[in-house]
């Protein structure tokens, strides 16, 4: 299931924000602002997708796609929230067209702002210059 996020995140780097990136697979250790979409995949498993952006990679966002150079934190909640539902949307259908344990998503939810404590199965990092996000998967059933 990481594979399909990280391709779908891959995808937003390149086509939405059009910038060279690096992947790593550590945590964002900076204050963050948390979002996260609950899917359940078709063999019933629910895992929530954790999206964890620090205050220059969403503002990089907001700039792009509203053309704010210093958005208010309910603008940067908003944008937190709107490229979760984009990515996770985009992950979804990657993994429908390759039939690998397609998913329903619910929608996008704001956890807090803050360091990144949430423990997770998997997790990867996307890096543009000195501005991260994390991506990372829990389990919920049970």
């Amino acid at each position: 299931m990481i594979d399909t996020i990280e391709e779908a995140l891959k995808n937003f780097c390149t086509h939405q924000i059009r910038e060279e990136f690096e992947i790593s697979n550590e945590i964002c250790k900076k204050s963050t602002f948390i979002a996260y979409v609950d899917i359940q995949t078709a063999d019933n498993i629910k895992y929530r997708v954790y999206i964890a952006y620090d205050q220059n990679f969403i503002q990089r966002i907001s700039t792009i796609f509203l053309e704010e150079d210093k958005s208010d934190k309910a603008t940067l909640i908003d944008m937190a929230l709107e490229t979760a539902n984009m990515i996770i949307g985009s992950a979804k259908l990657i993994s429908e067209a390759q039939a690998e344990n397609p998913y329903t998503m619910g929608i996008p939810n704001f956890e807090k702002i803050g360091d990144f404590d949430i423990t997770c199965q998997d997790f990867k990092t996307i890096k543009i210059q000195n501005d991260e996000l994390t991506i990372a998967i829990k389990e919920i059933n049970g």
